[in-house]
């Protein structure tokens, strides 16, 4: 129900947009986030709209990365700024109607899920 594109090869200190699209539903109400899985890592958090209002990012991408979702509620971004090589990983979109805020930085709560799009930086 989710699908996450927008992926590609850039270099260190460009821009990237990732894109979430919903199929069937809207996302209001909904806590929507973005987590990305590094080779050899496990799936960590990027950032999130918490139930359509707060917006939270990890201490890592804070300030490079913003989250955003049109005004129809159908379509998530992830605006990716100053790049750099540690962000190379897989992004995913993740969604849920009925999580608290203590966890969403979990992904085993989000009950939706895209298939993820590669994100590779070279330095």
């Amino acid at each position: 129900q989710l699908q996450a594109s927008g992926g590609g090869l850039v270099q260190a200190g460009d821009s990237l947009r990732l894109s979430c699209a919903a199929s069937g539903r809207t996302f209001r109400g909904y806590t929507m986030a973005w987590f990305r899985q590094a080779p050899g890592k496990e799936r960590e958090f990027v950032g999130a709209i918490f139930r359509s209002s707060g917006i939270y990012y990890a201490d890592s991408v804070k300030g490079r990365f913003t989250i955003s979702i049109d005004n129809a509620r159908i379509t998530m971004y992830l605006q990716m700024d100053n790049l750099k090589s540690e962000d190379t990983a897989v992004y995913y979109c993740a969604g849920d109607r009925n999580l608290i805020y203590s966890s969403m930085r979990i992904d085993g709560q989000y009950d939706y899920w895209g298939q993820g799009t590669q994100v590779t930086v070279s330095s």
